[in-house]
């Protein structure tokens, strides 16, 4: 077999009959949806009638995101046209969104890992760290860990990571040593797919950029008057997170038992595998520095006071002006711009929806349901309800539009600090990805590979939770108290 490594393809789709019943179906249960909100519910008395009509439609877009009868962004952007209709919002207050700057931000991210993944650069990081740490089954899989920690600096999409940089290089690494889906998979295959995938979700929690619904978050927490940074949320994230991935992948091997231990032949192949790549082409060298200092601008914006959209904006600018990209992967972006779609109206949608007020009403009534727990027990409460609800869920994206606004409006309420609710959500949202084998994009990917049974990915994700629950709720809280998060 060869261990030459192959990119990911995505094979273009045989044309889909348009499945007019299921998509009936769908906007039926939404339909249903809103309806329930906005005429069984009973609307808080500070609420306006269309502050209200609004509520049924958001939550109608959540329920949307989760079903799809047709794909996430169109729902978005036709929740976006109704809610000038309906929700008290003219079309320009809707549309609002779309230039919102941190909307704007993701979308270069996106543009960004393109060129890294066009170029080969990120193929390269990763060969790299495998040549350099590749001589064990766990150097392995510390050296795609370390790979992809670096890339979530500036990709802002955890498949396009794990999918198509990691992915492809741990599937030859597994064939090398004769593993294969089905009888030969627990050699190493099984170990290293498990692996990749945890810690993949425990990247996508220590960037800003770690996935796109991240920025998300950030963008919902200024709304409570609290700012997130791409700075700020490293800051907050690099020490448990580190911690996580050293001790998630050993819990891997430790829980999977792969029966090759020693991996020479890792290293070697990354050094072939490079050296068959050739010195960097310069394409790649102008990549390399604007990757460096796009996220040092970003680590030093407190300090130059450039804003981080900008920044963005200028490598992105740089790198079509230097040919690395040209203007056709910028109009080929597909998963970008839909990102851009779906986000910008969320963003609208999720302030316009603070504004009525009812946030604050459903934080004050679950207060009052709970009048003799303080914050912390609220809290414990809180986060263990949110982590383990994401079993429900098939995006890091719907939950965080389902809980995030509600769970923090009813902390703040409590009088827990901010900052400590924020990072504490936002974070944990991610981690609890990896609970199941559609928790995040990525999932479903590793999964079809056929590696990884589902009692294995399930088993491994229950036990990688608690640890990461473990090390987030006491390191984490305990870093964030001695670097001023609350």
């Amino acid at each position: 077999m060869s261990a030459q490594v192959q990119p990911l393809l995505v094979k273009t789709a045989e044309p889909v009959e348009y499945d007019w019943r299921r998509i009936v179906r769908g906007f039926a249960v939404l339909a249903l949806v809103y309806a329930v909100v906005v005429y069984a519910v009973p609307k808080p008395a500070a609420v306006k009638p269309e502050g209200w009509r609004l509520t049924g439609l958001f939550v109608a877009t959540i329920v949307g995101q989760m079903i799809e009868p047709i794909p996430g962004g169109a729902i978005v952007l036709l929740a976006v046209v109704i809610s000038s209709l309906i929700g008290g919002l003219t079309i320009d207050q809707a549309l609002a969104g779309y230039g919102d700057k941190t909307a704007w931000l993701v979308l270069s991210a996106f543009f960004i890992s393109r060129a890294l993944l066009k170029t080969g650069l990120a193929r390269r990081i990763a060969l790299f760290f495998v040549r350099l740490f590749g001589k064990s089954s766990l150097g392995v899989t510390y050296a795609l860990a370390m790979s992809d920690c670096v890339l979530s600096g500036v990709i802002p999409s955890n498949g396009a990571r794990a999918g198509g940089v990691i992915l492809p290089i741990a599937r030859s690494l597994s064939e090398i040593y004769g593993s294969e889906p089905g009888p030969t998979a627990g050699v190493f295959g099984t170990f290293l797919m498990a692996a990749i995938y945890q810690n993949d979700c425990i990247t996508s929690a220590m960037f800003y950029t770690g996935q796109a619904s991240n920025a998300l978050a950030a963008r919902m927490a200024a709304g409570f008057g609290y700012s997130v940074t791409w700075a700020s949320w490293f800051k907050a994230a690099i020490v448990p997170g580190a911690i996580s991935l050293l001790i998630v992948p050993w819990l891997s091997m430790r829980v999977l038992k792969p029966k090759v231990r020693r991996t020479p032949e890792a290293a070697a192949f990354a050094a072939r595998e490079m050296a068959a790549m050739g010195p960097p082409k310069t394409a790649e060298r102008i990549l390399g520095a604007v990757f460096v200092a796009v996220c040092g601008l970003w680590m030093s914006s407190s300090w130059t006071r450039l804003d981080v959209t900008v920044t963005a904006l200028l490598g992105l600018m740089t790198l079509l002006l230097t040919g690395v990209l040209s203007w056709r992967d910028i109009t080929q972006e597909h998963a970008g711009w839909s990102v851009f779609v779906w986000y910008g109206g969320l963003i609208r949608l999720g302030t316009a929806l603070n504004d009525t007020g009812v946030p604050k009403a459903f934080a004050e009534g679950v207060a009052r349901i709970f009048p003799g727990l303080g914050w912390v027990g609220l809290l414990a409460v809180a986060l263990l309800v949110y982590y383990y609800s994401h079993y429900a869920f098939a995006s890091i994206t719907t939950h965080i539009l389902a809980m995030f606004t509600a769970f923090l409006a009813v902390l703040v309420a409590k009088g827990a600090p901010v900052g400590l609710a924020v990072f504490a959500f936002a974070i944990f949202a991610n981690l609890a990805a990896a609970l199941t084998h559609y928790g995040t994009t990525p999932g479903p990917i590793i999964f079809a590979h056929g590696y990884v049974s589902r009692a294995n990915w399930w088993r491994i994700g229950l036990l990688a939770s608690l640890v990461n629950f473990a090390i987030w709720a006491t390191v984490g809280f305990a870093w964030w108290k001695l670097i001023g998060v609350w």
